[in-house]
Parts: C-alpha cells; structure tokens; sequence
C-alpha cells in the first residue's frame, strides 16, 4: 500500500510565520502543506475545504481564536489531528487547548526537527507536548483543582497496562505487538480508558498518567526513543 504524505493545514495570523513553517515543511520528505489560514474562523472553513490531516494551530488570533476553533473543529471532524504552535506557555492557554481537543502542544521556539516530530506523533494519533510545556502540566495536575468534581471509575490491570503503554507515546499497533493482543482490542481498552476516567484524548490520559505515577516523562522520553 502506498504512504500518502500527512496533509498539513499551518493557521497564524503573523504571515512571515505561516510563510516560514511553508518553507521548512516544503523540504520535509513525508508532509505536505495543503493549505493556510490567518484566524480561527478562516482555520474551521479551511479544515472543512481541505480535510487536512494535522493543523498546526496559533492560539492567539484575532476574530476567532485557536482554542476555540480547536475546539470546533474537532468536534465536526475529530478524524483531524490539532497540534497547538504557539508562543505562549501559560495555564490560560494551556489547560484550554488541551481540553478543547489538542493532540499535541509545542512552543514556536521549538527546534525545527521537533516540530516535524511532533507533527508525525499526534498524525499517528499519538499525543506530543513540548517538554516544558509536560512539566509545568504535571506540576500544576499534581493539585486537584475545582474542576475535578467526576470520580473516576477504577481500571482494570489490563487497561493499567495500556494506559501506562499509551502515556508512553506508543500507537496502538506497537502496544498491540508488546502485549501481544490485536490492535482492536488496543482501541476497546483506549476507549474504555477515556470513559472510565472522564477523558477527552489521549493527551488528557498522558496526564494522568504521569499525575498518577503510572510513568515519567524520562521514561516517556527513552520510549519515543526507542521506536523513533
């Protein structure tokens, strides 16, 4: 079967950014950028024209911003991965975009090797926070908040496994081959996972995860490693 290069939609109101994310993902063997936008509510029509696979997503927009239209477009099309590119590393923004539907969460400063991974990584489904953007999660979840009022229901051993093996960075197919079960069974675990816990995407489970205890980021880290 042949691999089709993952569609990239690139959202910022600044032009010279969009322009220079175009020119470094031009030379990316595997990505093509299909299209771009200059806010929110250009990024939902965009998205809905073109179907791009992965949007590289501002939040910080005028008329509508990238939280928001994270937000709706991923309940309209939830097959569309978001990745939030942005200069902003506060829990205003943050803890938002998570929650509206961001796989991944990255910093523009970012070298341009992490981008291109982090794009492939929330492509495969697979979530990818800059690793500061990780920690500062991680400290601020290790205090329960307000907003934590679900209670969530307890996890079986198997779904432990899985959970910890997804907070990893692992696709489903690798957690399959490691726990020697098939990838559909994988996706039923994932799936009873987020319900049980009251979670929206994987991202949200990698944080609870590393909240938990269940893994670390260095051991998240030395996994991506060791499968690419």
């Amino acid at each position: 079967m042949m691999q089709t290069d993952i569609r990239v939609l690139i959202v910022d109101d600044q032009a010279i950014v969009r322009k220079g994310t175009m020119a470094l993902l031009a030379e990316v063997e595997g990505i093509t950028v299909v299209g771009e936008a200059a806010n929110g509510q250009a990024a939902i029509e965009q998205a809905s024209m073109l179907q791009p696979d992965v949007i590289l997503m501002d939040l910080v927009m005028p008329y509508l911003d990238g939280i928001e239209a994270t937000r709706q477009i991923t309940a309209r099309q939830p097959q569309i991965r978001v990745l939030a590119l942005t200069s902003f590393a506060t829990d205003d923004k943050i803890f938002p975009a998570i929650k509206a539907g961001a796989l991944g969460y990255m910093l523009k400063d970012c070298e341009p090797e992490e981008l291109v991974r982090a794009i492939r990584q929330v492509y495969r489904g697979e979530p990818s926070l800059d690793p500061s953007i990780a920690r500062k999660v991680l400290a601020e979840l290790r205090h329960p908040t307000r907003h934590e009022s679900a209670i969530p229901d307890p996890l079986t051993q198997r779904e432990v496994e899985v959970l910890r093996l997804v907070a990893q960075g692992l696709e489903n197919q690798t957690i399959a081959d490691t726990l020697g079960v098939t990838e559909v069974t994988v996706r039923t675990h994932v799936s009873h996972i987020l319900d049980k816990l009251h979670l929206a995407n994987r991202v949200q489970a990698t944080l609870y995860a590393l909240r938990e205890g269940l893994t670390s980021l260095d051991e998240e880290q030395t996994t991506r490693d060791e499968h690419g």
